[in-house]
C-alpha cells in the first residue's frame, strides 16, 4: 500500500483508530504501553494495572515463557564443561536464554515475576561472576549494553555488578562520542546498545559521567542524521523486531527521542523517512526479520545457519513497530 502524505505531527484524536488497534486485549504489553506512552494514562489507573498484570500470561510473553526450563534458562540443559559454560545463555544466537529475555524486558516484565527472577539468577550465576574470565565483563559492548539495559528494566539497576557494566561502557566510549565492538576503531551508528542502556537510567539518577556520555553519544548520532555513515546500507532503512544487536533508523529514533532530543532539527531526515514508511491506514510494517544481512554473515561460530525469529510476521502491519513509531512521534511533539 502506498504511503500516506507526510504527517509528522502527533495527534491522538486523528490517530484514534490506530491507537484502538494497539489497545486490543490480545497483546497486553502493547495495550499497556499505548495507554501510558500514547494516551498519557497514570500507571496506577485500574485499566493500566490490569493490562500490565496480564503481560506475562497472555500473548507474546506467555508464548516465550513456554520454552523456559524450570531452572530459568531456555537451553536444553545446563553446562557440564568449560566449552558449554562459555556458550551458555548466549548461543545458539537468537535461540538461547539472552534473546527471549531481552524481548521480555521490552514487553514490560520485571523481577516481580518469579520466572524472570529465575532467569536473572542464571545470568548472575553464570555470566556476571566478577572472578570468572568467562563473563559479560569481557564481552563486546553490544552484549554488555543489551544485558545492562535488560537487567535494569527487570529491576536490578542498583546491583553492583550491573553498575559495573555501566562503568565499563563509559570507559570504552570513543573520543568521537560513539561506541564500537571492534578494538581501537572509531564509533559507529551500528553500536547503539550502550546509549540505549543509559537511557534506562532516570536522569536524576545518572552520574556526571553518564550525562557526558549521553551528550557526546547523542551528538555522534545527530551529526550523522542517524543514517549517514559510509555507503547507504539497506537494512538500516528497514524496520525489524526483535532488533537483537542490529541497528536501523527506528532504533536510532527511539533511543535519541527517549533521551529527550526530539526537538533537534537534525532528526528531520530520519523523521521524514519514518513518515514516508507509514501506511495509509496509519500503521507501519515489520519489514524484515533479523538477521537481515548477507548470506555470508548468517553463519554462527560453528558454521551453522543462524535462525531468526519474530513476534510478528514480516511484510505485515506490526503492532510493535507501530507502537514504537507513535512513541517517537509523541516524544517529538512533546519536545517541540
Amino acid at each position: 500500500m502506498p504511503p500516506s502524505p507526510k504527517r509528522l505531527d502527533w495527534n491522538a484524536e486523528r490517530d484514534r483508530g490506530v491507537i484502538d488497534w494497539l489497545l486490543g486485549e490480545d497483546q497486553p504489553s502493547v495495550r499497556y504501553y499505548a495507554l501510558v506512552d500514547l494516551l498519557g494514562r497514570k500507571t496506577e489507573a485500574p485499566d493500566v494495572r490490569r493490562a500490565r498484570s496480564r503481560i506475562g500470561t497472555v500473548g507474546w510473553a506467555a508464548k516465550l515463557f513456554k520454552g523456559q526450563k524450570p531452572d530459568g534458562y531456555w537451553e536444553a540443559r545446563a553446562p557440564t564443561n568449560w566449552q558449554s559454560y562459555a556458550r551458555f545463555l548466549q548461543f545458539p544466537q537468537f535461540q538461547s536464554t539472552m534473546w527471549p529475555l531481552q524481548v521480555l524486558s521490552d514487553l514490560g516484565l520485571t523481577s516481580r515475576d518469579p520466572r524472570i527472577r529465575k532467569a536473572a539468577e542464571q545470568i548472575f550465576d553464570y555470566k556476571l561472576r566478577l572472578s570468572s574470565p568467562l563473563n559479560f565483563f569481557t564481552e563486546e559492548v553490544c552484549a554488555v549494553g543489551n544485558i545492562a539495559r535488560m537487567l535494569t528494566r527487570f529491576g536490578y539497576g542498583d546491583d553492583r555488578r550491573v553498575k559495573k557494566l555501566y562503568a565499563w561502557m563509559l570507559e570504552v566510549q570513543r573520543e568521537d562520542g560513539g561506541w564500537n565492538c571492534a578494538p581501537d576503531a572509531p564509533g559507529t551508528l551500528d553500536c547503539w546498545e550502550a546509549l540505549a542502556a543509559i537511557s534506562e537510567i532516570p536522569r536524576p539518577a545518572r552520574s556526571r559521567g553518564m550525562d557526558r556520555a549521553v551528550e557526546n553519544g547523542v551528538e555522534f548520532y545527530l551529526q550523522r542524521g542517524l543514517f549517514r555513515e559510509g555507503k547507504r546500507y539497506a537494512p538500516w532503512f528497514r524496520f525489524h523486531y526483535p532488533v537483537h544487536y542490529f541497528y536501523d533508523v527506528l532504533v536510532g529514533l527511539d533511543v535519541i527521542t527517549r533521551l529527550g532530543y526530539g526537538d533537534d532539527r537534525r532528526l528531520r531526515p530520519a523523521l521524514d523517512l519514518l513518515t514516508e514508511k507509514r501506511r495509509r491506514d496509519g500503521t507501519w510494517l515489520m519489514d524484515r526479520v533479523h538477521p537481515d544481512v548477507s548470506a555470508s554473515l548468517k553463519k554462527d561460530y560453528s558454521g551453522r545457519e543462524i535462525q531468526g525469529w519474530s513476534l510478528e510476521p514480516a511484510g505485515h502491519r506490526s503492532k510493535w513497530i507501530t507502537l514504537t513509531a507513535l512513541r517517537v512521534l509523541r516524544r517529538v511533539d512533546a519536545t517541540s
